[in-house]
């Protein structure tokens, strides 16, 4: 099974996906952002958490049309799976493979925390190695994870079961407390919480590490 991890400049949890991924058994390639193509044979995509561009415009929005964004979003929309964390959820908003939007948490301040989320689905290859309903903890480390989408859209989200995550105590406005969406085909994922940072015990926690079990594990059976 094999993984890209995309690195932008500003960008500071690349190391940290990659060595999540490892962890979990995929070997792992790192893609500057100024590559126009991806290697051959990825599984799955990473673009990680950070300040992508410093968060000049909107966060991840010039990440969002860097040279590589245009090879994510064709692989994506050929079926591919991405998982976006933190400022990877903003890019992944900003290309428009995710619907909604990340603004200024409600607070306007930056938090960082572990923080208590609730899985609302088990249906994704992401959160298999969970069960719905179960609480985990995972930690988050935003300016701007207040996710929004308007009435009709949140419609659409809860009526199809796309709605990974929500936080047990909202932490920064986000709409219906969504921490992690799905897209329609269940392939793309954004979440601002980070797993990547809690998969082993010397981290403070472990309850990331399914998803990146869950993951790699049945790529490399397929």
């Amino acid at each position: 099974m094999k993984a890209a991890v995309i690195t932008f400049p500003g960008s500071n949890c690349d190391r940290d996906l990659q060595d999540a991924f490892v962890k979990a058994g995929a070997e792992v390639v790192k893609v500057w952002h100024k590559e126009t193509a991806l290697p051959a044979g990825i599984d799955v995509i990473g673009i990680p958490g950070g300040f992508s561009f410093g968060d000049y415009l909107r966060c991840g929005a010039i990440a969002s049309r860097s040279p590589i964004g245009q090879a994510v979003a064709d692989f994506a929309r050929r079926g591919g799976y991405v998982l976006g964390v933190c400022n990877g959820f903003q890019v992944l908003a900003e290309m428009g493979l995710l619907p909604g939007a990340l603004m200024r948490n409600a607070g306007l301040k930056f938090i960082s925390k572990p923080v208590a989320l609730r899985v609302e689905t088990a249906d994704s290859l992401y959160t298999e190695g969970y069960a719905a309903g179960q609480e985990i903890v995972i930690p988050i480390a935003h300016a701007d994870g207040n996710y929004q989408i308007d009435a009709e859209g949140l419609a659409r989200l809860r009526g199809e079961d796309r709605v990974a995550f929500r936080y047990v105590n909202n932490p920064n406005g986000a709409t219906d407390d969504i921490a992690g969406v799905l897209s329609e085909n269940r392939r793309v994922l954004g979440m601002m919480p980070h797993p990547e940072r809690v998969v082993e015990p010397a981290q403070g926690g472990t309850d990331g590490a399914a998803l990146f079990r869950a993951l790699t594990g049945v790529m490399a059976a397929a």
